[in-house]
């Protein structure tokens, strides 16, 4: 028998619903069953975030610096920075990515004159509800400045059972098995100790599957005497 030919399954939300309802041993019956899922669902990608670094949610953010101002405020979806450089134009417009170091809080606090000007070599991402990067030295007004982040975004949430997940398909398993167990929570208690073990099983598979497969080149420092 030949095969389909298709590589495009996925679940879209009602779907997923349906599944884990299924999985949970209970039955959907009303609209509140699915409007309690929906809830459900934008907790546990929330949890996702928390959980480490998920791969389809990086994007690349672009902002403009401005001279004397060393505040900027990102989305308020972007979580955390994964990696940053500073691209700099000179007059004739020639650009050149240069590296940023992360410091943290304490160590942007130590800084003795925080307003002293230059190219930004240092970043600090104070993580409110709304992120802020502070960098420092301060911009100047030498050349034209670029801060690019790869920032750690969050999924889009679930507002309607007709929509599609923000979910690559390698994550449709955790998906499927997490909602399971959220909803066995509140509807059947029985069954959380064995779907909580699912749960975690398939988010490892996914998450040691949804990783960066660079090639890592290590090479010792050499200290002179």
């Amino acid at each position: 028998m030949a095969t389909s030919g298709s590589k495009t399954f996925s679940l879209n939300i009602s779907d997923t619903i349906e599944e884990a309802f299924e999985l949970a041993g209970i039955e959907l019956r009303t609209g509140y069953d699915a409007e309690t899922a929906r809830r459900s669902m934008n907790i546990m990608f929330a949890d996702w975030s928390n959980r480490g670094v998920n791969i389809w949610t990086i994007d690349q953010v672009t902002t403009n610096l401005s001279s004397g101002t060393s505040s900027y405020t990102l989305n308020s979806y972007d979580i955390d920075i994964v990696s940053a450089v500073i691209q700099q134009t000179d007059g004739n417009s020639n650009t050149t990515d240069l590296s940023i170091e992360r410091i943290g809080r304490t160590e942007y606090l130590q800084i003795p004159d925080k307003t002293s000007t230059g190219r930004p070599t240092q970043l600090f991402l104070d993580r409110q509800t709304t992120p802020v990067v502070k960098l420092w030295p301060v911009p100047d007004s030498t050349y034209t400045y670029k801060l690019i982040a790869n920032t750690i975004q969050r999924i889009d949430d679930v507002t309607a059972s007709n929509q599609d997940p923000e979910v690559p398909s390698r994550f449709i398993p955790c998906m499927v098995s997490g909602l399971a167990y959220y909803m066995a929570m509140k509807k059947n208690p029985e069954r959380v100790g064995l779907l909580k073990q699912q749960y975690e099983q398939d988010f490892k598979l996914a998450a040691d599957e949804d990783r960066n497969r660079a090639s890592l080149k290590l090479v010792p420092s050499r200290s002179s005497y």
